[in-house]
């Protein structure tokens, strides 16, 4: 077998601390889904970097969109430049892997609909399986699965033929699959808990959230750690080959 190839999609500036401690979001997410014998590249895509045509989208196994700061719903240029990519790939049929940003991306690309939630989601969520879903148990993973959350929009009606495959109390459309090649997750199930308080840092300092909802998430973080390995599982599953 030749060089498996993966892209990573990646929708967001990266911040001086992220880039010195983790190499780059690019590095946070290599270092959850990367393994022997594969090549793994970055196109930016907030600066016009993607694919070219079909025969370069054709180097790659599958591909992983990152979170954002932009919203799904925008009208950059970049966006819509991304939503014509990304249903590209669909009628393709090359695995993808929509993390946060991604989740929503992909489902307005596929005919969804995406918008403000009521309120941001930022901390430690418990994720559950849809009733009709089988992913969680064919894996063997527990029936609920803690995952990091940051962010403000979601998800509000699944593009046709998709399907729910988890929800939480804060949010109806956890994940979602298309097919057998399209999967995304709302949650984070790269960040780790240092992340996320850089994060919240970030959002304070830009205004995004109030001085007092900062304090108080530090506070509830405590001890609780993600289900990042059985979420990392359950993502190269998916990306490498193993049917929902």
């Amino acid at each position: 077998m030749g060089l498996r190839k993966f892209a990573v999609l990646l929708c967001a500036e990266d911040s001086e601390y992220v880039k010195s401690k983790y190499a780059g979001y690019f590095g946070v997410f290599k270092a959850m889904l990367a393994g022997p014998g594969e090549e793994w590249d970055v196109f930016r895509v907030t600066r016009g970097e993607l694919p070219r045509d079909e025969a370069e989208i054709g180097l790659y196994d599958g591909f992983v969109i990152t979170g954002s700061c932009s919203d799904a719903h925008g009208s950059d240029r970049w966006i819509h430049d991304l939503l014509d990519f990304l249903k590209k790939l669909d009628s393709l049929k090359k695995k993808v892997l929509g993390i946060c940003f991604g989740h929503q991306i992909l489902s307005r690309a596929l005919g969804g609909t995406i918008g403000r939630a009521k309120s941001w989601d930022i901390g430690l969520r418990n994720v559950q399986p849809s009733a009709t879903s089988k992913l969680f148990s064919s894996l063997k993973l527990p029936s609920g699965l803690s995952i990091i959350e940051c962010h403000r929009d979601e998800v509000k009606e699944l593009p046709p033929k998709a399907e729910v495959i988890a929800f939480s109390d804060k949010t109806g459309i956890e994940m979602f699959s298309f097919g057998d090649h399209i999967m995304g997750i709302q949650g984070h199930p790269e960040y780790t808990k240092d992340i996320l308080l850089h994060l919240i840092d970030r959002l304070l300092q830009k205004t995004l959230i109030t001085e007092s909802y900062a304090d108080d998430l530090k506070a509830n973080i405590g001890a609780c750690e993600p289900d990042k390995e059985a979420w990392r599982t359950l993502c190269i599953s998916f990306l490498k080959g193993t049917p929902l």
